[in-house]
Order: C-alpha cells, then structure tokens, then sequence
C-alpha cells in the first residue's frame, strides 16, 4: 500500500511538470546537431568553448590524481578561493564555511528547495522565470505562489505589495533571479532590501539566483544580496560558472549559504550527489583566479549579440520590444497578434531554420512572448536575425 502511494505521488509530480517543460520544441531540437541550417536560439547557452587556461587547469588535476571522492561542500582550495572572490567583489566578507560546492546551479537551487520547503508549503515565485524552479517546489511536494513583474516603458518592476499579498503561514520561501532569465531585469537595491526585511519579518527564506550577476551592460556588478545581508540571515544564494565562464557542460557552481548549515549541506549532498567532481574543481579555482579578463570578454560578447538582435527586432513592425536588456543572454519580445507562443516557435523554425523559446515557458502571460538567446558569434547571429525579420513580417 505504502510503495502504491509513493507511486502515485511521483507519478503526480511528474505529470505536473511535463505540463511546463519544452517537450516538443526540446525534441525537434535534436534536429540542430544534425542540421546545420538551424541555428539554435533557444537555450541558455552560447557557442563559446570553454577557454584553453580552464581545460588545462581540468587536464593538469586529472594527471595529478584528483580522481577520487570530494569533500561533501567541496574541496577546500576552491570553497576559499570562492571565498575571496567574493570577499573581494561585494561589500562584506565571505567565509568559507558559508559556500557549498554544487554539480551546476540547478543541484544549488535544488539543495536550496529541499532546505527550505518540503510537501504542503508553499514559494513564492517572481516572473517570467526560467521554469525549472517551479518544476522543483513540484518534486518536492510543495506549492508555487506566481508574483508576476509588471512591464511598461521603462521595463520589468516588481510590486512587493504584490509578493507580501502572496505570503501566508505556509510559505517558506520567495525565490527570484537578478539579473533574471527570461527578461534580463535587475532588482534595485530598494527592493531587495524590502525582501529581506519582508523575509526577516515573517521568517520566509530568500532565495536569490545570481547566475548572471557578472553579465550586465551598465555597471560591473550587479547588486547581490550579500552586500545587505548578515551570515546567518535566511538567504541562500545561487551561483554557477555555466554563463560568465562557459562551462555550461562542466556542471559546477555554488550556494552560499548561513555559516550554521555547513554541516546540515554537506549531508544533503552526501545523500544526492555525494559530492562534485573534484577534477572539475581545481578548473573552477583557475576560472575564479585567472578568469577575469574572460568574464569582461563574456560580458562584450553579450553586448554586441544583444544589439545585433535588438537592432533587427526594433525594425520588424509585428515585435514589441519594450526596453532593451541592460543584462544577461535573452532578448524577451512581444509578438503583435500572437496568442500561441509555442505554435509561434513551431512555425518560425519550419520557416526560418531559427530556434527560439516560447513565452508560455516562463510563466503566466508571457503566452505573447518568445525569448531569443543572442550569446552568439555576429555572423551567426546577424544570418538568424535576417531570418527572423522575413519569417514575422
């Protein structure tokens, strides 16, 4: 009876998040490594390798040795250089003790849902949001709360009367990204110092996702959490080397986390992924330590793949671009007279020959939207936009 309804449980927190996932659209983008006419628009990745002083690093660990079980948080060198990176890049200092090693950011934000939330809670989720957050609080047997950002002229705002409406006696947790996937939107310091103190107030965790904090256009940092918070305030913060340093396929990053729950993580990981690979990490202490010129190379990669693709979607009539993305990979943009993104996306790349995301993915009322990852080489992505203006004209 007992293993019947662990059955039935599973099964209802699979069927709920295949309802959210890209299933169609992930399946005909097989297609792209077989057909070279497809440029491939609609994932969080870009067409960079992982630069040579990185894979040496990972190359020199693996001659070494380093091949054996890591420590739970992960190895010592590179929780401390972790460490003093972040000492160095934000307002307070960070110990050691408070970062746990994660395989990419998705075991972070997982770590972090399972700390915070388990069956009959609830999160509050702001949106459009990269979706497998809400597929997570699923697994886990809890509720997700949207709070939409509205959208106007002057871009993506957040109503915190909105995300206090939204809290009761069983939320646990909000959760948001800054500088956020789809829309590239930053969180002014005003509001998260309003998060923090809604979250201190009512004891609900923060949750922040700061994958793309190193990729803004307007300044060198994008504000993180860790400049207004204390150590042992309900804030976990995720962070990964996927974007900044291109190591999508590495799967490396990390939580930051209260000093308090050292012990409690490296329990949580011991019975999930028992630790990250260790080789992988002495690639991440090369990335963190030598990988600064890279980053601002990154960053300007961006910039000039997000004025490319703006530049041809302010000249197509049918597109509604509301504000230019000031961060991160994604060009968010309206389609006038659209209603089905997904069909929307079905079509251009029948058309086109050009992958892109739909709206629906990221949360109610983005059923008008598509999002475009323009971390591409110019050629490329100059090719896809011409593409895209003859397809939506």
């Amino acid at each position: 009876m007992l293993e019947d309804q662990n059955l039935t449980a599973v099964s209802g927190a699979r069927e709920q998040i295949k309802s959210i996932t890209l299933e169609n659209i992930a399946n005909i983008a097989k297609d792209a490594f077989s057909n070279k006419e497809i440029i491939p628009l609609w994932f969080g990745e870009g067409d960079v390798t992982t630069p040579d002083f990185i894979g040496q690093a990972i190359c020199d660990a693996l001659k070494a040795g380093h091949t054996f079980y890591s420590h739970q948080n992960g190895i010592p060198e590179f929780r401390q250089t972790l460490a003093t990176y972040l000492s160095g890049l934000n307002e307070k200092p960070v110990g050691m003790e408070r970062i746990t090693v994660t395989s990419g950011g998705m075991p972070a934000i997982m770590l972090a849902v399972q700390l915070t939330t388990g069956e009959g809670d609830n999160i509050v989720i702001i949106d459009p949001v990269w979706p497998n957050i809400t597929g997570i609080v699923q697994m886990v047997g809890a509720e997700t709360r949207s709070v939409r950002m509205d959208l106007d002229d002057r871009g993506w705002t957040l109503d915190m009367e909105k995300v206090a409406a939204a809290c009761d006696n069983r939320t646990r947790a909000i959760f948001f990204a800054s500088p956020g996937n789809p829309t590239g939107a930053i969180l002014p310091v005003a509001v998260q110092k309003q998060l923090l103190a809604l979250g201190r107030e009512k004891g609900i965790w923060i949750i922040s996702d700061e994958v793309y904090c190193r990729m803004s256009f307007t300044q060198p940092m994008v504000p993180s959490f860790l400049d207004i918070s204390e150590p042992e305030d309900r804030v976990l913060i995720v962070n990964s080397l996927s974007k900044s340093w291109s190591m999508t396929g590495s799967r490396l990053g990390w939580l930051v986390h209260p000093p308090s729950l050292e012990d409690t993580l490296a329990m949580m990981v011991q019975y999930t992924t028992s630790g990250t690979t260790t080789y992988l990490q002495y690639g991440g202490i090369a990335a963190i330590r030598d990988g600064e010129d890279f980053v601002k190379y990154m960053t300007e990669y961006c910039r000039t793949g997000m004025e490319i693709a703006c530049d041809a979607l302010e000249e197509i009539p049918r597109v509604i671009l509301h504000r230019r993305p000031t961060a991160a990979m994604y060009a968010f943009f309206e389609i006038d007279g659209m209603t089905d993104s997904k069909q929307a996306c079905m079509d251009i790349l029948a058309s086109s020959k050009v992958g892109l995301a739909p709206g629906y993915f990221f949360g109610r009322g983005s059923e008008k939207f598509l999002r475009l990852c323009y971390c591409r080489a110019p050629e490329q992505l100059t090719v896809a936009m011409e593409r895209l203006k003859a397809a939506l004209s």
